[in-house]
């Protein structure tokens, strides 16, 4: 049986996780701004508990922004095809094979994609749910019914850092009120309601917490060695890997030169222009790995 026919239904289940991501978003706003810091900021007569909510509501607020932002950027960024007349541009008429990847020109090391019957640029991969090679491919991801790919994969890296961070502050700040919950529940003296979303937040953000933290740990370590999640398996363990420049390197390739667009979603005209790596064509190895 194949089971690449059901990857489709990724697609799918990858519209319900966006509608699941907007409604934690919204759980968790109800439960941290409206039920529990927003009265204690209005009604508090202490100058340094009203200073300390509207730090906190403010830093909620800073970091939500930060992450629609960065999801709404890797959702509707275009993670690099295969361009249609590839190996027109290259100059090169030979056929290749599939699984082959000989021609050693300008952009490297070439292989074919028997599906799309086209040539493949070094890193590209075919992905099955997307139906299409894509450049420097990392992984098809349903949280953002996309895949990430060379020119996205920034947009994911900051998504996955703004939701680690902002769940993480949802939790520390709902902590106190869900220790609360059990004396209020015995004592009936909070709302079914506020209670239950109070609940509901809490353990859906910790949940992220804990799921988000091994995920950031692991992209990390391959943002530092310059490999994508598909790459892991085709490193030999004895040798290192021709494009991992050094951490510094590693790091521009995926959020370029400029230090001010690092934490944002977005890249700076020298960088696109600049670096090869973030069209997801050509990339640059080690000088001491033959290629």
């Amino acid at each position: 049986m194949n089971l690449f026919r059901f990857c489709s239904g990724l697609k799918v289940l990858g519209y319900f996780m966006i509608l699941l991501v907007f409604a934690v978003v919204a759980v968790s706003y109800y439960a941290v701004v409206v039920n529990t810091w927003w009265p204690i900021l209005i009604e508090s007569s202490h100058g340094a508990l009203s200073a300390l909510a509207c730090l906190i509501i403010s830093l909620f607020h800073f970091l939500l922004v930060m992450l629609l932002w960065s999801y709404f950027t890797v959702v509707f960024t275009d993670p690099g095809s295969v361009p249609e007349h590839f190996r027109r541009e290259l100059g090169g008429g030979e056929s290749l094979e599939a699984g082959t990847s000989t021609d050693q020109g300008a952009f490297g090391s070439l292989g074919y994609c028997p599906k799309c019957r086209n040539v493949k640029p070094p890193r590209c991969h075919h992905c099955s749910v997307c139906q299409r090679c894509v450049l420097k491919m990392d992984h098809h991801c349903v949280w953002i019914v996309n895949c990430v790919g060379a020119r996205n994969y920034k947009f994911f890296l900051l998504f996955l850092l703004y939701t680690f961070l902002e769940t993480m502050l949802d939790t520390v700040v709902l902590l106190p009120s869900f220790i609360k919950f059990f004396s209020q529940a015995m004592k009936h003296s909070s709302s079914p309601g506020k209670l239950a979303s109070l609940v509901l937040a809490f353990v859906l953000n910790l949940a992220f917490v804990l799921s988000l933290l091994c995920f950031v740990v692991m992209h990390l370590s391959l943002l530092s060695t310059n490999t994508t999640s598909v790459e892991v398996h085709e490193k030999n363990g004895d040798v290192r890997w021709k494009y991992d420049l050094g951490k510094k390197k590693n790091f521009e390739q995926v959020f370029g030169k400029k230090k001010a667009f690092w934490l944002l979603p977005l890249y700076s005209k020298d960088d696109l222009h600049s670096i090869t790596s973030l069209q997801g064509l050509e990339f640059p190895t080690r000088s001491d790995i033959d290629p």
